[in-house]
Formats: structure tokens, C-alpha cells, sequence
């Protein structure tokens, strides 16, 4: 069974199509600025090299229709034709309280995408329109949403509701749902078996760590908390994000500099994280090398960032009394040596002991700590397209 994956942005689109019978990918690429002029299509067949098609692509459908084509083009091709494709699965950012699993889409889960729209107005919008357009161009073919927040809809009522008036979460559905929910789930699980985790109590916190940034506790694969809450801007600091933020602060700068509540979001989301605390980059090997040439700002982030996630790890460790498994992944997880370095050595009080030879490593699947650790430490790449593939998979 060959499974195309969709994650579709406002002026994007991501694709992955895997045979399922090995989970090899057959071919993935990127449609840039939908919408934009200078639309162009990205396309790497395994084995082959890359193709790049500069085309416009005044909406989604024609990304659908350009990438199948591709696909089925008779020399960068993977397949012969788009009846190969069994399965489309489909990254959905938000499903409210409504939905806590992955399932095929139908009229009423395209109705609650839509009406998660205030939840999440950059992803949802575009999510729903990546659906609609493979249905239009694949009509009959099962769809599946696979949501980013289900992992954490697991978490108890303790650490889901925010300390508010109790209507808001009558009226509005606000509470902590966490996000990069699919990561977490598939890491969480590859973590358990790397480790040779007892599946049903298992005690991990994997460290998704990259541009966007989120910390989560499970046990027995059961999200029991994570650092990400109604919006991805709670938690951790992050590229453009701040993190977390005492709420007077976004009255405070409002009323001081004269700009809306939707504006100072604006700046908290967008202008925020590394980039607003250095003035530098956004990107964490941009403010590595500048603390390298004696910036004392790019230091001060960095040491902010790691003490950040060092502080949701411990209280982690304390909400669910103990640990079995620490898993670093993404960006910054898979590839900065010295920040896991940094993070595991102020974790020594609960028994962990990093490896540093073994810690020497970039982007592949390792354990990290020292055999006498009593904590398993360990790199794992995540891989959000083959989870949601293998959850549409069990669906279809």
C-alpha cells in the first residue's frame, strides 16, 4: 500500500509518498509560494535526482494536480498512475475537544477543522484546503487527519485547564492542548522500544527541540503533560516565540506603545524567542556562532534557552516521579551536542549520566548515556511523515 502525505501550509505544501510494505519513501518534495508569483515545485524521487518545476500555482488544487503529476511524470515518476496512491494522510494542526485520534475524514471532521479556525488560523485554513483539494483531485480516496494536538488530549484535567473562569472553557474550548503532538507520540514509542521500555509504564520525556520547541511527559505512551498549551507559543523558548510570558507584560508594552493586543501577539509569536532577545537570527546556529565571537547576547539566549528546557525536564521528572527515557529530537535535539550536554548534566540528582563520546553524534538514532546512568538518554530523529502514514495506515 503506497500512502501520500500531506502538510499543507498557507503558501505551501509538503509531501511524502511511502510504500508501506517496507516504509521506504518513495519520493517527497515541497510546492513554495501557492498563491505568490514565483511558484515552483521541488521534487525528489528516491534514487533519482532532484527535480525542480517553476510553475504557477495560483491555489492548492494545482499543487495537488503538479504534484501527481510529478509523480507520475514517465521520468522522475515513482508510480504509473495516481490509482497507486491508496491512502492520502493529512497533518491537521487542530481538532478543539472534539477529536483525540486520528480518523478519515468526512463532512463533519472537515466541519470541526473549519471551526477550530480561531485556534488555529494560520495552520487549520490551510490544512482543510490541502484536504479539499485531494479530494478533488483524487475523489474516492480515503483522507485521514491525522491532528497535532491528540497526543495531548490525553493529559488529565490537572494539567490540561488553565487557572480562568471555568465559562471560557464552556464557551471556547480554552485549555492546554499541546502541539507537535505527532513528533512526540511516534519519538515517545521509538524511545521505548530503542530503550527496551516495559510499553505499558514507561516513563519518557522527549525534548523536541528546533525552531519551534516542546518538551512532553508520557507514561505508557499516554501524553501526562507538555510545555505547549492553547496556542504553540506557551512553553519553551523558541526561534520567534517567547515562550512563557507573565500576561501583564502584553498590557504593559500595549498600553506603552500604543499597539493592539493582536499586534503585541504579532511580536510574541513572530519577533520574539532568540530572534527578539539577540536582534541576531532566528536561527540557533546563526546565535551559536555569534556567542562564539563574543556576543554577550546570543549567550544569554542560548544559556536561556537550555536553562528553559531544563526546568520543564525537572518538573517532569517530579510531576510523574521519576524517568525511565529522556529522548532529544528536531533541529536543534537531533544535532547540538552541547546543549543535550548541558541539559543532561543538570539532571545528575535523578541518575543521569551522559556519555560524552557517545554524545558526539548528529542525526541518527543513539544512545547517550553512560551504561551506570540510571536514566536512558537518547538522540532519536523524529519522523512526523512515516507516523502519519502509519496512522493512516491503520485507519484505511
Amino acid at each position: 500500500m503506497k500512502i501520500l502525505v500531506i502538510n499543507c501550509g498557507s503558501s505551501s505544501l509538503k509531501y511524502q509518498l511511502i510504500d508501506m510494505e517496507n516504509e521506504n519513501v518513495l519520493a517527497k518534495g515541497l510546492c513554495e509560494r501557492i498563491g505568490i508569483a514565483g511558484s515552483k515545485l521541488t521534487h525528489k524521487p528516491a534514487g533519482k535526482g532532484e527535480f525542480v518545476i517553476e510553475k504557477e500555482m495560483p491555489d492548492h488544487k494545482v499543487a495537488v494536480q503538479l504534484v501527481l503529476d510529478a509523480l507520475q511524470d514517465a521520468e522522475h515518476g515513482v508510480i504509473a498512475s495516481k490509482d497507486d496512491i491508496s491512502a492520502i494522510g493529512h497533518r491537521v494542526l487542530h481538532a478543539g475537544t472534539v477529536y483525540s485520534d486520528s480518523i478519515v475524514v468526512n463532512e463533519d471532521v472537515k466541519r470541526v477543522i473549519r471551526e477550530c479556525f480561531p485556534l488555529g488560523p494560520l495552520h487549520n485554513p490551510a490544512n482543510l484546503i490541502g484536504i479539499e483539494a485531494c479530494e478533488h483531485a483524487m475523489p474516492g480516496k480515503p483522507n485521514v487527519a491525522v491532528f497535532d494536538t491528540a497526543f495531548g488530549m490525553s493529559m488529565p484535567e490537572k494539567a490540561c485547564m488553565y487557572a480562568i473562569p471555568h465559562e471560557y472553557y464552556e464557551k471556547y474550548g480554552i485549555r492546554r492542548y499541546g502541539f507537535h503532538g505527532t513528533s512526540h507520540k511516534f519519538v515517545s514509542g521509538e524511545a521505548i522500544k530503542f530503550a527496551g521500555l516495559d510499553p505499558e509504564t514507561a516513563k519518557v520525556i522527549v525534548c523536541h527541540l528546533g525552531n519551534g520547541a516542546s518538551i512532553s511527559a508520557s507514561i505508557g505512551g499516554k501524553c501526562v503533560d507538555t510545555s505547549m498549551g492553547l496556542t504553540p507559543l506557551e512553553g519553551l523558548i523558541m526561534g520567534t516565540r517567547s515562550g512563557d510570558v507573565d500576561p501583564a507584560v502584553v498590557q504593559f508594552i500595549c498600553n506603552h506603545e500604543n499597539i493592539s493586543v493582536d499586534e503585541m501577539l504579532d511580536i510574541l509569536n513572530k519577533k520574539s524567542g532568540i530572534l527578539g532577545m539577540t536582534g541576531i537570527s532566528s536561527d540557533f546556529r546563526d546565535v551559536e556562532k555569534a556567542k562564539e565571537e563574543g556576543n554577550h547576547l546570543a549567550e544569554v539566549a542560548l544559556d536561556a534557552f537550555r536553562y528553559r528546557v531544563i526546568k520543564y525536564v525537572g518538573a517532569y521528572i517530579a510531576a510523574m516521579n521519576g524517568v525511565d527515557a529522556i529522548a532529544f529530537t528536531a533541529g536543534v535535539g537531533e544535532n547540538d551536542a552541547d546543549t543535550r550536554k548541558e541539559v543532561c548534566d543538570s539532571l545528575t540528582y535523578a541518575g543521569v549520566k551522559i556519555d560524552e563520546e557517545a554524545n558526539n553524534v548528529r542525526g541518527k538514532a543513539t544512545m547517550i548515556s553512560a551504561p551506570d546512568s540510571k536514566v536512558k538518554v537518547m538522540l532519536m530523529p523524529t519522523n512526523e511523515e512515516l507516523a502519519i502514514a502509519r496512522e493512516t495506515l491503520a485507519l484505511v
